[in-house]
């Protein structure tokens, strides 16, 4: 029997199984690998984080990351839950301290009410006193008539007005004559021009431009605290103005704007020519024909009265009532402004 020729390199290795056993075992099995470990989710740390950052986001988050890892088996499930527990814990604080601080200013609010005896409700009853304080003495300010400013407002004209001129206006003659025609009779105004420079500005340039002509009164009150016929809103519902407004003369530039006396009624007396408005420095075209002595606080520009013609047709009008018979509403007799003209 021949042999085969030797290998080269020194002949082949010896079949599997030919070696002698380990004196460990023998040889390991072949390397099956370790199980790899599972990504931490995303959203358990951001929840987290964000617990702290913005307390509802980690809420979201940390519950969203739960739902996620129960699906995939990732980790971060103490993270998740970590950050639900302090968004919770931040967010019902946080509810807390809002609360406690709205609490804590209505009792100020309340205490400083207490403190200057006064309170924000000046609703006139019939029960207060027509006899009440009068309207301060008038002292001219030194900026009387300096600067008028008429700014547009957000709501349109509800009828065609330019503004009245700006800045310097003069305060002579301290009494202009003007004349309201009605289908209910002529009412005569003399115009406070020395007192109220800038109102009584508007009321003219409205006057001249026609902006007053074929409107209504909207409003009669008949009530024994407050007696006035309103006008000047081409709508006829309260709600109307030039497109422009500008703020308060006399009384309300005879207190300082913080003065709690600002809130008190005064008597504005029979006959008094004011403008109407719905608050500081909102005046525009609406005004008050006050036909009996009224309660009102120092918030509506004096700047005019009414003769004696004026005050007798104003009278036939408030005994005619109103409309749906209450004491504040459209008169019964409509009151048509057929002209405003200056004398």
């Amino acid at each position: 029997m021949t042999n085969p020729p030797p290998a080269p390199y020194g002949g082949y290795p010896p079949p599997y199984g030919a070696y002698p056993p380990s004196p460990y075992g023998g040889y390991p099995p072949v390397y099956a690998g370790y199980p790899q470990p599972q990504p931490t989710n995303t959203l358990a740390v951001a929840s987290l984080v964000c617990a702290f950052v913005f307390a509802p986001l980690g809420i979201a988050f940390g519950h969203i990351s739960l739902s996620q890892i129960k699906k995939t088996g990732e980790e971060g499930r103490g993270l998740a839950i970590a950050g639900l527990v302090i968004g919770y814990l931040i967010t019902a604080l946080t509810i807390l301290v809002v609360v406690l601080s709205v609490l804590f200013v209505i009792a100020v609010g309340r205490s400083l009410e207490d403190l200057d005896g006064t309170t924000s409700d000046y609703t006139v009853t019939p029960t207060q006193p027509i006899d009440a304080q009068p309207l301060p003495e008038f002292k001219p300010p030194a900026t009387l008539g300096s600067n008028c400013q008429y700014p547009a407002t957000a709501e349109p004209a509800s009828k065609p007005a330019k503004p009245p001129r700006t800045g310097r206006v003069p305060t002579q003659p301290a009494l202009v004559s003007a004349s309201i025609t009605t289908n209910r009779g002529g009412i005569g105004l003399q115009l406070d021009n020395a007192k109220s420079p800038c109102t009584v500005n508007n009321f003219a340039s409205l006057a001249q431009q026609g902006y007053f002509d074929n409107t209504t009164c909207h409003r009669l009150t008949t009530t024994p605290a407050l007696g006035v016929l309103q006008c000047g809103d081409p709508t006829g519902t309260g709600q109307g103005g030039p497109g422009y407004r500008f703020p308060n003369e006399y009384p309300t530039n005879q207190f300082r704007l913080t003065d709690p006396a600002m809130e008190i009624p005064r008597l504005y007396p029979r006959g008094t020519l004011a403008m109407a408005n719905s608050g500081l420095g909102t005046n525009g075209s609406q005004f008050y024909l006050i036909y009996r002595d009224s309660m009102l606080p120092p918030t509506y520009t004096v700047f005019g009265t009414i003769d004696k013609t004026g005050l007798a047709a104003l009278d036939k009008i408030a005994s005619a009532g109103t409309a749906d018979g209450s004491d504040d509403g459209k008169p019964a007799q409509t009151v048509t402004i057929a002209s405003v003209r200056l004398d």
